[in-house]
């Protein structure tokens, strides 16, 4: 008979300690289950339901950043951080509240409370604004009231039919800027060498790198959109709220000599320049309200937030109902980066797959793509593309609903879509692609530090960034470039039906603004998400006959349902248990994210100067 061998004392040792991790992983997974049980009995022992109120003015608070689609955030931040969960509130939320609200009766009014919101961007507010201007024709009122108001927050509330302010507050409104720092000096200190490829003449996006200053190109192509966009906001504010022509203009630019006639009142400056139409405290503001919609059992003016009306009206946990009529939206937002992740950037695996899970299923008859990217990875944009592509081979048309915008990578996916639909305002084109590649050679050598030994060919080793590139790796780099900036033009000739060379007059890495790029033949059509959803029905021959389908990851879907409820353990929990705020302390923006560079061939279709400030 054999004997089994006993086990090694090193190998029972690093089992032992693995059963031990095991177990205390375990022990820890059951504890945490146990703290949410305990939490969720302490913060709902008490809980009443929400009553809605027969009256009622509806609030509408948008924090954090109005975006497509929410981020992913684990779900321990999401239960530890209440202000987690508050950066960022979808757009289609907004607009299902204030939809839904407009047909409501007992909704009488709507009071808009901005101080919160940090960025909408012009695109989603004229999207938003839709549905205000549609509350309002269903004879409902909608006042605005801040404690005060910067550029971004005055413009959606320039819709309401009254903006209150208060004492201490006013009305600030800067213009639009586009600037940047820039570093070769500090690269050239650091003897940090960039080794850069491009093709472009407006590609400005690596003149940081290359420059002190901004190029005369990129000046002249950034002042043409910022003008543009300029004058849109301009317009719409002053149409919005009956004001002289040039009058933004003239308080702008004249700012310092209106506070000095004013005392210093920022709040006064804008009565009487009439960007307000009163001045109230909140004890006062309350008062008014009350008197519109009645007082509730607190003593305030009786009202429902947005989030509490959309659980109402859109509760996150009903199953819903689908049928064979319908139109898929698939959101592409943020840097277009390569391989999986959650939302919040547009993985181009991610995407995909969406897109994938669109064309494979019988209820979807047509797929709208909401782009809101400038770009990144010109490798993840081609997966994506591809897969618009195959949608349209299975006989699903797609049409593209540019956000705020749809720059570069952007474009790229967007392109070769049966319709592309832009607001005015979208940033889009920037057709152009680039490269760069550094090399600290001579900073390791101030420090006594080289790199020598040999290798098998001319490249071989020639991309380790401690020794100097190349010229053969240089040569192949460059010409890798050009042919992916002629294979962007070749999309898009085909994508538009132009030919070549009327593409290469918009090209070059310019960027068009919306209405720009309409006119230019490179958007077929102005609007919002809505109208695009609208033209996809048509294509399909369902008019008014389809049910709109959000197509997300099950997994991801499922944790943004928990939103509600999470968001509502959270603030309760921070209101009980005020101390557990300061467990997570939150980093400091990161001037860089070298994560989101993570091209295969290191080549780029990114935007980066369609920020505004």
């Amino acid at each position: 008979m054999s004997e089994t061998k006993k086990p090694g004392l090193i190998r029972r040792f690093f089992t032992g300690i693995w059963g031990m991790v095991t177990f205390v992983r375990g022990m820890l997974a059951n504890i945490f289950f146990l703290l949410m049980l305990v939490v969720m009995f302490v913060v709902y022992g008490s809980y009443e339901p929400f009553t809605m109120p027969d009256k009622a003015a509806l609030v509408v608070a948008p924090t954090g950043v109005v975006v497509d689609q929410r981020s992913f955030i684990d779900p321990l931040t999401r239960l530890v951080d209440p202000s987690a969960l508050q950066s960022e509130t979808p757009l289609r939320g907004l607009i299902t509240t204030i939809k839904e609200a407009s047909k409501d009766k007992r909704i009488t009014m709507m009071v808009l409370r901005l101080d919160e919101m940090q960025a909408i961007g012009m695109s989603k507010t004229y999207e938003l604004a839709l549905e205000i201007q549609a509350f309002k024709a269903a004879g409902k009122k909608v006042v605005a009231y801040g404690n005060n108001f910067n550029q971004q927050t005055y413009m959606l509330a320039s819709f309401a039919d009254e903006i209150y302010v208060h004492p201490m507050g006013g009305v600030v409104l800067t213009g639009f800027a586009v600037y940047r720092n820039y570093f070769k000096d500090a690269l050239d200190k650091l003897k940090v060498d960039f080794h850069v490829f491009r093709v472009g003449q407006f590609k400005s996006a690596l003149e940081p790198i290359l420059r002190n200053d901004m190029s005369e190109q990129a000046k002249e192509a950034n002042n043409h959109w910022l003008q543009a966009i300029w004058q849109q906001y301009t317009s719409t504010v002053i149409a919005n709220r009956d004001l002289p022509e040039q009058s933004i203009d003239h308080y702008i630019n004249n700012i310092d000599q209106i506070m000095t006639t004013v005392s210093g009142n920022a709040a006064l400056a804008a009565l009487e320049y009439g960007l307000v139409d009163g001045i109230k405290t909140k004890d006062e503001m309350v008062r008014y309200l009350t008197e519109q919609v009645g007082e509730d059992e607190d003593g305030y003016y009786s009202r429902v937030d947005n989030r509490h009306y959309l659980n109402i009206v859109d509760f996150p946990f009903t199953p819903e109902v689908v049928d064979k009529n319908g139109i898929g939206i698939v959101v592409a937002e943020g840097m277009i980066i390569d391989g999986n992740e959650p939302p919040g950037v547009a993985a181009g695996e991610s995407v995909a797959t969406l897109l994938r899970k669109a064309r494979r299923d019988d209820n979807i008859r047509a797929v709208v793509l909401r782009v809101s990217s400038g770009g990144g990875s010109a490798f993840a944009s081609e997966v994506i593309r591809e897969q618009v592509v195959a949608l349209q081979q299975a006989g699903k048309p797609v049409v593209v609903s540019m956000g705020a915008m749809a720059a570069s990578g952007g474009y790229w996916v967007a392109a070769g879509a049966d319709e592309i639909w832009a607001s005015p305002v979208t940033l889009t084109g920037s057709i152009g692609i680039y490269g760069a590649f550094p090399t600290v050679n001579r900073s390791l050598a101030e420090m006594g530090i080289y790199s020598d030994g040999v290798g098998t060919t001319r490249l071989a080793g020639a991309y380790a960034i401690d020794r100097p590139l190349n010229a053969v790796a240089a040569a192949a780099i460059q010409s890798g470039i050009e042919y992916g900036y002629s294979r962007f033009i070749q999309i898009v000739a085909e994508g538009r039906g132009m030919a070549i060379e009327d593409v290469e007059k918009l090209a070059q890495g310019r960027v068009w603004t919306g209405k720009d790029a309409f006119d230019a033949g490179l958007v077929d059509h102005l609007g919002g998400l809505s109208a695009a959803v609208e033209s996809a029905a048509k294509l399909v021959n369902l008019e008014n006959d389809y049910q709109v389908l959000w197509v997300e990851d099950e997994e991801w879907a499922q944790m943004s349902a928990l939103d509600a409820l999470l968001g509502n353990i959270s603030a309760r929990l921070m209101a009980k248990l005020p101390l557990l705020a300061q467990l997570q302390a939150g980093l400091p923006p990161l001037l860089s994210q070298p994560h989101l560079y993570n091209d295969p061939k290191h080549t780029y279709l990114h935007c980066a100067e369609c920020v505004i400030h």
